[in-house]
């Protein structure tokens, strides 16, 4: 399978070594595309640094990194680098995405804004395959850890049928043989650091951080990563959601010209439908 590995720290990250060479032993093709500056908090923006409307290379490549595997560093957010990838921006489109090794745990819903994640989500909104991993120390001690965790957790990944979600990874800073073991496990409601509002005044707000206390939420990821465990966690970019709720709607004076009802479910239809859809067609290929 050909991998594509990014990340949110930047082409320089050792993370990214890291990935390309779990992906390279278990026999995969892999190419590098990472952004060329640190990311972190990107989410999945689809922001760039553009010249002449062309998105800009730099010849970079991360430490250690074999060189007979291409690597591009992209003046780009690490999600508009995967979107770029699944139209062949870089290659063949990717079967799989690894995305990391992030500096620092994503855990909780505070995965939201992870460029790490973010990354990988949008891969999998382009029928990708897609793996986040993190490592919970800002300068890690231990990289063969993570890349076994990577590298089991890949070795499941390439064996799945679907393509719409997104495995993410925090492996704990310890040495493999202090690895409690892997876990699946829920997202915490909180990340490994909360934001609060200290002042408030003319012109300005200023946030305050601080590092929360797992055991608030025994099983979540962020509970069992500081007791020693990788965990896992399955994600899924926005779909819709398909709950019964009846959501808001009326008719516009031109729905009610052309004998549009509304409906329980909060949408509309007509007897002539076809020839609504067929109107809207048209309009489209305009």
């Amino acid at each position: 399978m050909r991998v594509l590995v990014t990340n949110d720290d930047g082409i320089a990250s050792p993370g990214l070594t890291v990935l390309a060479q779990a992906a390279l032993e278990a026999g995969h093709e892999v190419v590098v595309a990472a952004p060329h500056r640190q990311y972190s908090g990107a989410s999945a923006s689809l922001t760039a640094q553009e010249e002449d409307g062309q998105l800009v290379l730099v010849d970079e490549r991360p430490p250690g990194l074999p060189d007979d595997v291409q690597s591009f560093g992209v003046k780009a957010a690490p999600a508009l680098i995967t979107f770029v990838a699944s139209f062949g921006a870089f290659g063949p489109k990717p079967d799989v995405v690894l995305s990391g090794i992030n500096l620092g745990a994503n855990t909780g819903r505070a995965t939201l804004h992870s460029g790490t994640v973010g990354a990988a989500l949008s891969a999998s909104a382009h029928q990708i395959r897609a793996m986040a991993v993190s490592i919970s120390s800002a300068k890690p001690q231990h990289w063969d850890t993570a890349q076994e965790v990577s590298a089991r957790a890949l070795h499941w990944l390439v064996e799945q049928p679907w393509h719409d979600r997104v495995l993410n990874i925090n492996v704990p800073d310890v040495a493999p043989d202090r690895l409690r073991g892997l876990r699946a496990a829920p997202l915490a409601s909180f990340g490994a650091v909360q934001a609060r509002v200290k002042e408030k005044g003319s012109g300005y707000v200023q946030l305050t951080y601080s590092g929360v206390e797992a055991e608030e939420e025994p099983g979540t990821d962020h509970y069992l990563l500081a007791r020693g465990w990788a965990t896992v966690s399955m994600v899924r970019a926005p779909v819709d959601d398909d709950s019964d709720i009846v959501l808001p709607a009326f008719d516009g004076a031109v729905a009610e010209a052309e004998g549009l009802v509304e409906v329980s479910t909060g949408t509309v239809m007509s007897s002539g439908a076809d020839a609504v859809a067929g109107e809207v067609a048209e309009d489209e290929e305009v």
